[in-house]
């Protein structure tokens, strides 16, 4: 018998899940079963395809050799049955679907004018919009449940096998309330930063790598009372609720600091806080929305430049 009519979908959505929590337990809590189904699902499929998809630590597990060149099929498989019976249950044929991961960098700004310019050009287009850590976003987009990943990623190491678009370098800055104590302060003193609370991304992620950059770069010691998240909504509002400083991507915060709703402070130095792009996963053909969001992220990336530089 041909192996491949043996493996049931219930394999693959049990491989999947494995891949993304990194964790037979993780992915039995997701899926609703126990550990030792997972683990008796999982053995049926290597012993059909003949090989170990995963490699077992004491981390939990990970993607062998053979895993990773199995997910560039499943992910779009499970992905595609689901659309095709989404369409048959609903009875009409589904309206183009872009499934864009977003990185808090490229959220505010970027990706509103972005959709707005697609709907206008595209009536019936839905634009499914995920956001969260890099490593998560970089994550889904390896196993075909998204159709690109837009952001700051590409010093991550979970980009490894997938191709990366620059579309713009963005610095970081350092934004406060207006009437903010520091904006009274004498140009250069930034000792006082250290007696502030702080905004900052979280710990681990690309873009917190480049704040914690900046810091040493003006030789402060951050303080120890901070606020980590990767929600602009919950900085700004944390920002203009009291005397916190947000170390923040200019993307984040251009639309606030125009208004004079937030204030920069002048630092003298700028970190260059990284390349923001496109990242696909070149295994997989993307959809027709996906090519739409592509090009309108450029157009918008080249507007953006052409604004800065004027």
């Amino acid at each position: 018998m041909n192996a491949d009519t043996r493996i049931k979908f219930r394999h693959l959505i049990c491989f999947l899940e494995v891949a993304r929590q990194g964790s037979f337990a993780k992915a039995a809590d997701v899926l609703a079963v126990s550990q030792p189904a997972v683990s008796k699902t999982l053995k049926e499929l290597e012993d059909l395809l003949e090989v170990s998809l995963f490699s077992r630590g004491k981390g939990g597990v990970a993607l062998t050799a053979a895993g990773v060149a199995f997910m560039r099929y499943a992910g779009p498989c499970v992905q595609a049955l689901r659309e095709g019976v989404s369409s048959l249950r609903e009875g009409t044929p589904e309206a183009p679907r872009a499934r864009v991961g977003v990185l808090s960098s490229a959220e505010s700004q970027l990706m509103g004018e972005v959709v707005a310019r697609l709907h206008r050009r595209h009536e019936t287009l839905v634009v499914s919009v995920a956001t969260g850590p890099g490593t998560y976003l970089l994550d889904q987009l390896r196993v075909g449940e998204l159709d690109l990943v837009v952001g700051r990623v590409a010093d991550s190491p979970a980009i490894q096998g997938l191709s990366f678009e620059h579309l713009y370098s963005e610095s970081m800055t350092l934004v406060v309330r207006p009437g903010h104590p520091l904006l009274q302060a004498p140009p250069g003193d930034l000792a006082r930063l250290s007696g502030f609370p702080l905004v900052l991304p979280l710990a681990g992620t690309t873009i917190r790598r480049h704040a914690d950059s900046l810091f040493v770069q003006l030789g402060i010691l951050p303080s120890h009372q901070r606020l980590e998240t990767l929600s602009p909504a919950l900085s700004r509002r944390y920002v203009l609720a009291g005397d916190a400083v947000w170390v923040a991507p200019e993307d984040a915060v251009s639309l606030e600091l125009r208004r004079g709703e937030l204030v920069e402070l002048q630092l003298g130095i700028r970190e260059p806080g990284g390349s923001v792009g496109i990242c696909r996963n070149a295994a997989i053909e993307p959809p027709q929305a996906a090519l739409w969001v592509a090009e309108v992220l450029r157009e918008v990336a080249q507007d953006n430049r052409d604004a800065s530089s004027s």
